[in-house]
Parts: C-alpha cells; sequence; structure tokens
C-alpha cells in the first residue's frame, strides 16, 4: 500500500478504537489539554529497545529524546546517553495555542496522538522494528520540518561530539563514535545514531529536513542502530539496511504487527483495583508501570533502575559540598543521571521479580543475559585473584564485569565483600523455570549462573570446626560489614539449593547432584535471636554488635526475595516478630516493606504502602509514573517494580504447588485479575466484596492447588 494511501487511513485510525485491541481494557491512556515546558512535561514511548520522551512546547513544537539500551558513551561513569533530540514543527502550526488541543498516549497501542486546529501527528516506535514512525494529517495543508537538536557538538575530555553526515539527500544521518584512545576496551569504537527520512521531504541545511510543499497528509521515519564494535562503514552498511527495510515495509502491515504486539502484551495478564479514589489511583499505576517497562525492557541490556530509558533535563538539580550548608546548583542534561552508568544489582532487581506473575518472561531476558555473559570475564578473575572456580558477581558493575582481589583484611564498604547477588540471580532464573518449564533456559542460563555461584561458595570459604560452612567476612546486604553468616547469603542457599536438586537427571549432572548435597548440609541453620522478649531473625550470627551502615532490614530477606517464610508457611509468628521490631520502617523507592507486608498477609500495611509506591510522582515530572527518585534518580524504576510485586502478591502467592489467593487483600478493594504462576499456570478471578468470583485456573488441573485465605469465600471450591 502506498504511504498516502496509508495516511487516508489515518483519518479514521485518529478517532476510534482498533477493532484488534476493542476488548483491551486493562491498559490505560492519559490525556493533556494543555503543551509543556521542556523535557520533563514528557510522555513515555518505547519499544522495549529505543524509549522516547514526547513533549510539546507553547509554539506548538513537538520534540522527542531518543534513548536505546545499548547506547553508552565513553564517559568516565559509563553513562547511558541518548541519540539526541528530535524536533518536529508544522507551518502554520495549528498546535500553537489551539483551544481544542489534546496529547494523548495510548497504553493499548504504544501510541502518541496530538490534536488541534483541525491537524493530528501520531508518532509511534515499531515493537519489531527501531523504528520510530510520525504521520501527519491536517486539514490544511501544512509545511513539516524535522530537525535534529544536538547539544554534544564539542569534545568533551575523552568525550568525542557527534558528527551530523553532510550532504546526504532526502535524509539526516549522525552517530556518536566513542573513542578508542584511554577508553576501556567494551566502550571502545561503539557507534550509536540513526537516519531521519520523510515522505516528500528533503534536506534543508546541515540539521534539518523540510516538505517540498504545505500538504494534508505527511509523514517521517526515524531508524537507530547501534554497533557495539568494528569500523564507521560497517555501523552504516547496518543503519542503511535497516532504514532499507523500513522504507520498503508496508505501513499498514507494520502498524498491524506492532498493534498485535501490544494487544498480545496486555493479554497476558491484569490488575486492576477497585473500591475507592486510591484504588483507582494504584490500578493505574500498576498498569503504567508494566507500560514503562515494555517500553524499554526488549533491549540489548537490562533497565537502569535510575532513570530507565527515560531521564530528562532537570535544570534545578543541585548537589552538597562537604561544610557547606547551602545546596549548589548543580543541572544535569537528560545524558546524565546520579549513581551514573552502572548496574547496581539490588537496585536492578526490583524491576525483574514482578515480571513473573506478570507473564513478560520475555523482558527478563537483557536482565539474565548480561549476567550470564559476564561469567566469563569474572570465572577468570576469580582463577587469577584466589586460585579456585566459581564466581559471582558484584553489587555494583559495568555491564562487562569483572572482579577485583579482595583480602580479609580489606576494611568493610558497602559493596566490598558482599557476593549475594549470584545466588539471588540463579533463584530468580530458578522461578522462571518453574513458571515456564523452558529447559533451554535452565541449560543457558539458570545452571551456568547458579553451578557457578555455588562454586564459589563452597570453595572460597572456609567450614568451621562443626563441619558447617563458615561465611565470615561477608557483608549482610549494605547493612552490616564484615560480619559472620549473613541471613540474606544462608537464606538464599536454603531456597537454591533444594529447588535445583529438585531439577531432574536430565538437566543435573551427577557431579553437580553431589556437590550441592553436600553444600546444603554443610549450610548453617539461619540466625535466630532475641529481641525485646521475642524470637526473631537475625541479620547475622554472633553478638549483634555490627553498626548499621544503611536503611536495610536484612533479616527480612528469608521473606523476600528468598520465600522461607510467609503466609500460608510453617514459622510465620517469628516472621512476622521480626517485622514488628525491625529497625527500619519505610516504603518507597528500593526498600521493600510493600512486599514483605504482602508476603507475610497484612493486608492493611500492603495496602499502605502500596498506595504510597503507585502514586509516588516526582513533583518536577509531570507525567503520573515517573517516580520520585527516592535514593536513586528520577523517574526511578524501584520503587515502581516494588508497587508491582507487593500488589501481585497481595492477590497471588505459591508455596511449591500451592496457590494461595488472597493472602493479604484488603476488605476494602475489589479486583479483577489475570495472573501467573509456576507450572505454566495462570489465575483469573475477581474479587467483589470479600467474594471470590469468577475463579479460573488454567490448567483446569492446577484448580486443586488453589487455596483461598481466610476471610474470603470462595463460591467455586
Amino acid at each position: 500500500m502506498p504511504f498516502n494511501a496509508f495516511l487516508l487511513l489515518l483519518v479514521g485510525v485518529f478517532s476510534m478504537v482498533s477493532p484488534l485491541l476493542a476488548e483491551t481494557t486493562s491498559a490505560p491512556s492519559l490525556t493533556w489539554t494543555t503543551p509543556g515546558v521542556d523535557s520533563q512535561d514528557s510522555m513515555p514511548l518505547g519499544n522495549g529497545d529505543l524509549g522516547l520522551n514526547v513533549w510539546t512546547e507553547a509554539d506548538g513544537a513537538v520534540l522527542f529524546y531518543i534513548g536505546k539500551t545499548d547506547a553508552w558513551s565513553e564517559a568516565q561513569n559509563t553513562e547511558l546517553v541518548k541519540l539526541g533530540r528530535v524536533r518536529v514543527m508544522l507551518s502554520p502550526n495549528p498546535f500553537a495555542g489551539a483551544a481544542d488541543f489534546k496529547q494523548t498516549l495510548r497504553a493499548d497501542t504504544a501510541e502518541l496522538r496530538l490534536s488541534g486546529g483541525g491537524s493530528h501527528l501520531r508518532l509511534w516506535v515499531d515493537a519489531n522494528a527501531n523504528v520510530i514512525r510520525g504521520e501527519v494529517v491536517s486539514a490544511q495543508p501544512v509545511t513539516l520540518a524535522v530537525s535534529l537538536d544536538p547539544w554534544r557538538v564539542e569534545p568533551k575530555g575523552k568525550v568525542t561530539a557527534d558528527v551530523v553526515v553532510p550532504d546526504e539527500p532526502g535524509q539526516l544521518v549522525w552517530y556518536h563514535r566513542n573513542a578508542r584512545q584511554g577508553v576501556q576496551a567494551p566502550l571502545a569504537d561503539r557507534t550509536f545514531g540513526g537516519v531521519i527520512w520523510g515522505d516528500g521531504i528533503a534536506r534543508d541545511g546541515l540539521r534539518s529536513l523540510r516538505s517540498g510543499a504545505p500538504a494534508t497528509r505527511q509523514s517521517f521515519a526515524v531508524a537507530a542502530h547501534t554497533a557495539p564494535s568494528g569500523s564507521l562503514a560497517d555501523w552504516r552498511a547496518a543503519l542503511d539496511s535497516l532504514a532499507a527495510a523500513a522504507r520498503a515495509a508496508d505501513p499498514a502491515e507494520s502498524w498491524r504487527a506492532h498493534a498485535a504486539w501490544w494487544s498480545a502484551f496486555w493479554a497476558r495478564s491484569h490488575i486492576r483495583v477497585t473500591g475507592d479514589a486510591d484504588a483507582a489511583r494504584v490500578s493505574d499505576g500498576y498498569a503504567w508501570q508494566r507500560f514503562i517497562t515494555a517500553c524499554a525492557g526488549r533491549g540489548a541490556y537490562p533497565i537502569k533502575f535510575n532513570g530507565s530509558l527515560f531521564v530528562t533535563d532537570h535544570p534545578g538539580n543541585t548537589r552538597r559540598e562537604k561544610g557547606n550548608p547551602q545546596p549548589i546548583p548543580d543541572p544535569f542534561n537528560a545524558d546524565q543521571r546520579s549513581w551514573g552508568g552502572r548496574y547496581w544489582f539490588q537496585n536492578t532487581r526490583p524491576m525483574y521479580w514482578p515480571r513473573l506473575a506478570a507473564g513478560d518472561f520475555d523482558l527478563m531476558m537483557p536482565f539474565f543475559r548480561m549476567y550470564r555473559d559476564m561469567l566469563e570475564a569474572n570465572v577468570a578473575d576469580m582463577r587469577k585473584h584466589y586460585g579456585h572456580a566459581g564466581s559471582y558477581f558484584q553489587e555494583t558493575s559495568p555491564f562487562w564485569g569483572g572482579l577485583p582481589k579482595i583480602t580479609p583484611e580489606e576494611p568493610g564498604v558497602y559493596t566490598k565483600h558482599y557476593y549475594l547477588p549470584v545466588l539471588e540471580l540463579a533463584t530468580m532464573a530458578l522461578e522462571h523455570h518453574a513458571y515456564t518449564g523452558d529447559d533451554a533456559f535452565a541449560r543457558d542460563y539458570l545452571l551456568p549462573i547458579a553451578d557457578a555461584g555455588l562454586t564459589f561458595y563452597a570453595q572460597h570459604f572456609p567450614r568451621g570446626a562443626n563441619g558447617k560452612l563458615r561465611l565470615e567476612p561477608v557483608n549482610s546486604i549494605e547493612m552490616y560489614w564484615k560480619v559472620a553468616d549473613p541471613l540474606p547469603d544462608l537464606a538464599a542457599l536454603r531456597v537454591l539449593l533444594p529447588g535445583l536438586l529438585a531439577l531432574p537427571d536430565s538437566l543435573v549432572s551427577a557431579d553437580q547432584r553431589a556437590r550441592w548435597q553436600k553444600l546444603l548440609a554443610e549450610t548453617p541453620e539461619l540466625p535466630i535471636g532475641e529481641k525485646q522478649g521475642r524470637q526473631v531473625l537475625l541479620p547475622y550470627t554472633g553478638e549483634q554488635t555490627a553498626p548499621g551502615k544503611n536503611t536495610e532490614v536484612p533479616e527480612l530477606y528469608a521473606v523476600y526475595p528468598f520465600s522461607l517464610y510467609g503466609v500460608g508457611r510453617p514459622g510465620l509468628d517469628l516472621a512476622l516478630a521480626t517485622w514488628e521490631l525491625r529497625g527500619v520502617k519505610r516504603a518507597k523507592c528500593w526498600h521493600q516493606d510493600p512486599v514483605w507486608a504482602a508476603c507475610l498477609g497484612l493486608a492493611d500495611a500492603a495496602k499502605k504502602d502500596v498506595v504510597v509506591n503507585l502514586t509516588n510522582r516526582d513533583p518536577r515530572l509531570r507525567f503520573p509514573a515517573f517516580w520520585e527518585k527516592g535514593h536513586d534518580y528520577a523517574p526511578d524504576q524501584d520503587n515502581g517494580g516494588n508497587g508491582e510485586l507487593a500488589l501481585q502478591r497481595m492477590l497471588l502467592q505459591n508455596d511449591g504447588r500451592r496457590l494461595l489467593l488472597l493472602p493479604a487483600w484488603p476488605a476494602a478493594w475489589n479486583a479483577d485479575f489475570k495472573l501467573r504462576a509456576p507450572l505454566n499456570t495462570t489465575v483469573e478471578g475477581r474479587v467483589e466484596s470479600g467474594r471470590l468470583l469468577n475463579l479460573r485456573v488454567t490448567p483446569e488441573s492446577r484448580r486443586a492447588d488453589v487455596v483461598v485465605l481466610a476471610p474470603f469465600f470462595n463460591p467455586n471450591p
């Protein structure tokens, strides 16, 4: 179909819902009736690898930043930067001052629509190709201008300048190519950028394209590509191939395939909450967080906790200087973020645990893949530093991995003497296999990661006089430094090892089984002690004299992420006492109170904290699910991830085969839900006025494993 013919269809598409998506009700939409000021007033859009911040300005200009999951610059902090900023302008501009101005983001089809003054513009990022498409339909002929606004126009230190390629008739090509000199190998020569073209638009100077004559129907597109290494010519050839495929594609078919992907995404699962004003906001917050994750979660690398692909300019940012009580202006542009470009494991995993119950297994793969790909370098460093096998992952690491040598004598630091991430990642991978039954995933990801981590723990640490493993000195996460037998590590071993040993012989070798059985027999019991006259879990073994260095509760890691205790399980009183007497009580950001409350069956506490997390918009950002930075950087992804997981676990938890329904659901809230569970199971139903209705379990054979927890009544036993 010619593109102009496709545009004729858009007149109708702009005003009606696609029949393909007519039954989709869990996906939210949002409309603004006034333009914005700058990128802080942007809406998110993306296809999993490309992420856009889209906003309008008072003069009618439509702007968007382009982020990409592998656009790593050579900056000192390994920054994940924007590819560039694109400006779209119609002349005469129908959006400027239009009384009927509307900017609508539809999550069901992942598209942004602008209308006003008789004109419409639609923007979408193809779910199946790294191509951004823009389409304009106007009542009166207008001229379309699409320009690139680069800001890295001069080299700065070792960071090279962006290049806009001259003399490219009919298109605009630009790129950033990392320097080689003095740059770490995984970043050297990395090249990223894109090409802009359009229907009937031509080059208008170095950085702009413009339509040759005013028209009522016009279009433009942007293709983006990253080459991790190789020559500039290789990058250009790959970009040209991508653009050629996009030009040759039937736009109507591309749209249908794009809409089908998003329809299937929203059909995987949903939670819709009603009952009061907070319930509606929580419902929207949950859905928008899933949308944001899908917009940035299918690329080469995992989601960055500190802003994902959606960081904005922050002209009001300040910093503190020791001895100076006044904050110092420190404006950030959209290439910058607090906490830099490294991956912090405990800040990254909150976005990934909720993917299991949501059924978003594909979105988990960049997380598993990055750490699996680190193993070769980490195992080599382990041999070099310590002369034994195995590996762990640093709490904070660049995407290519690597391990330092740490001696027992070295002083404590937040992330030194800290080895837990390898065990938690293996536990998450074990859960992924339990949900999907994907044996290929187990062989390629679960078993290499788990075996490397367990080998490290078995060979790196001594045994005590009782023959048990002695983990010392090891941090109890970042809270207590250089202690003995920290609870999080022991809880991880006590969850992971039995789970691995339960795998079939087709996946686990006799040698692995023997080594893991031996390690399980050598794993100490969890530390338990007394606090205010009650038995509680302790963060580590021995006298509790280590000073707290952070605001964390490691003793509750036996509830989540390692599910040894919780509602419907033995020892709930011990876990509840630990919760009630914990020293740090916080929600928001990476704090895990919402999840722990849900796992312990505390409906009122879980409700209170979930409301906090899933309504916690950053006050300087306009989009309602751009969460406040907390300890991180806005839009913070930990906040939304913890809110997602807590809401899921308020509705559904599992204990082995048992499916625990409504373990922490507040009586004042109603819900319609569809969630995933282990053994390729889907659980759907409705909660209304304290009654569980329309329960459906697929496959039906799993219905016998459902346990509906009091006080809810199950009319369909």
